[in-house]
């Protein structure tokens, strides 16, 4: 901008405008600073009504208390707990808080009562305090361990009662301290994501608005407590009992295997259970979803019911829910599923795929031998390719759940490739002109057969009326075969026969002759 070619005028207006924008930076710098400073002045106001709030709501609780000490005077003590520990760890924020003013040397204006935003731009006091290279100081370890010390305590204050599930995650959510990802979609820490490299002033935000946050769950914990849930409280009476089986059918003698779980899945451990009259061991029973495995002797074949209790605790009392549900029992297998996916044959020399199951058996329980027979890609496929003889066995074993095994096999007849037709430009009989005979191509066709067998001519012989035999190499007639068709009269017919031909796979028998009449 201030080039050596530029008069002193244009350099110095050059400057004017560097000047211009540095300043408009500044300005916008302190606009935003000072934007900060009222959020914090609005979370701090909030903080302070909050805290009347609590203490009402507190006070409230322990009077319901004495009234009703049957229905209020666990949840009081509950919250009493929570004021304790939501009270220390607001104080220690606000040792955080202090820190950066006392490091940093910002000090309340006396005559407005405010801090002086604007000059809180100072990133370096918690990068120093918190922060060293990749990892964590002590200090900034502490505040790691502060937060999950109070999200734990909380936690364990309010229990497992299922009316407080709700509360419990919008709480998690607040103080999650899980890591972060960035706008590259980096995943960051907590602490390092949130408060390196800010501004004294927005850092000092964040932590009055965790205070908000500390506040926010002293609210709402004591509004559920009170009945007037601000976080919704969930009731059990609407959620039904639900049977899940492993599968749709079980054989004759088999266990049943499934689980009965609630509605919308609710991840809420019972504290009792009953099937058929049969008390359920719930430390063996229940899964991390809260869903209750099932594991008996299933009955005769036919259709049957399951019935029992699901017990929760929920407002300190008993809530029974009951088990409906019901299983097919089908006869047990005993006979497989064997068929050739293009016939009923196998072709000797080439891949016959084939499709090998066993009913009401997963494919990797079933196992198939034969001679020639190998295990293809896919569920239940194999490949057969046959050799020598005229039929060939498969035999398949199936394991069924309970370990046993049942066998069953299949007898396949092996046939040869068939003969090949003759062709000449597509045509093994007819009429052709005299000049398409010449030029024309000999092939090899392997009419109405079901694999893909692509075949290629190696010799073959001609004979024209009146001329010896020619023998030809290749799939082309050669010079003394198209002297001797030039020496034919038109009407002449003309006998191709003795075609060789080759495959990629097993030996071709010689094609069927052509038979052309001269068309001219």
């Amino acid at each position: 901008m201030a080039g050596g070619k530029l008069s002193a005028r244009q350099k110095m207006i050059n400057l004017m405008y560097l000047v211009f924008i540095a300043m408009m930076a500044m300005n916008m710098s302190k606009e935003v600073l000072s934007a900060f400073g009222l959020m914090d002045a609005k979370f701090a106001d909030a903080n302070e009504m909050a805290s009347v709030s609590n203490e009402g709501m507190l006070k409230g609780l322990e009077q319901k208390a004495e009234e009703k000490p049957e229905d209020f005077q666990t949840v009081a003590a509950k919250a009493q707990q929570i004021n304790i520990e939501s009270e220390k760890f607001y104080g220690y924020i606000e040792t955080l808080k202090n820190s950066i003013l006392s490091k940093g040397e910002y000090k309340v204006d006396p005559k407005t009562g405010k801090l002086p935003f604007e000059e809180m731009d100072k990133t370096d006091i918690l990068d120093e305090m918190w922060f060293t290279g990749d990892r964590l100081t002590k200090d900034g370890q502490e505040v790691m361990t502060k937060i999950n010390d109070y999200r734990s305590k909380v936690k364990a204050i309010i229990g497992d009662d299922v009316k407080y599930r709700d509360a419990i995650e919008s709480f998690e959510k607040r103080f999650s301290t899980d890591q972060v990802k960035n706008k590259d979609g980096k995943p960051i820490d907590w602490l390092d994501y949130h408060f390196k490299g800010f501004p004294a002033i927005a850092s000092y935000t964040k932590l009055t608005a965790m205070q908000n946050d500390v506040k926010s769950t002293e609210t709402n914990m004591y509004n559920v407590f009170l009945g007037n849930t601000l976080d919704k409280a969930i009731s059990l009476k609407n959620y039904t009992a639900i049977v899940i089986a492993d599968k749709s059918a079980f054989f004759a003698g088999e266990k049943f295997q499934g689980k009965v779980v609630l509605g919308k899945y609710a991840n809420v451990r019972p504290t009792g259970m009953s099937v058929s009259g049969q008390s359920i061991d719930l430390e063996n029973a229940i899964d991390s979803t809260g869903a209750a495995r099932l594991d008996f002797n299933v009955g005769s074949v036919g259709e049957h019911e399951i019935d029992g209790t699901f017990t929760f605790l929920e407002d300190g009392k008993a809530l029974d829910i009951p088990i409906r549900g019901n299983y097919v029992v089908v006869p047990r297998p005993n006979s497989a599923t064997i068929s050739a996916d293009k016939m009923n044959v196998v072709y000797r020399g080439v891949i016959n795929p084939m499709t090998i199951s066993f009913a009401g058996v997963p494919d990797n329980k079933v196992t198939a031998n034969g001679a020639g027979l190998s295990k293809g890609s896919g569920m239940g496929k194999y490949s057969m390719k046959p050799t020598s003889g005229r039929e060939v066995t498969i035999n398949v074993t199936a394991t069924l759940d309970d370990g046993s095994k049942v066998s069953d096999k299949a007898v396949f007849r092996i046939k040869d490739i068939p003969k090949p037709t003759g062709q000449i430009n597509g045509q093994s009989e007819g009429k052709l002109p005299r000049n398409n005979v010449e030029i024309g191509k000999i092939s090899s066709v392997l009419e109405d057969f079901d694999f893909d067998l692509p075949l290629t001519v190696t010799s073959f012989k001609i004979k024209v009326p009146g001329q010896p035999s020619v023998t030809c190499q290749g799939n082309k007639l050669n010079g003394a075969a198209k002297g001797a068709l030039r020496k034919a009269k038109r009407g002449a017919g003309i006998q191709i026969f003795d075609i060789k031909s080759r495959s990629t796979g097993p030996v071709i028998k010689p094609a069927t002759p052509i038979v052309i009449e001269l068309s001219n």
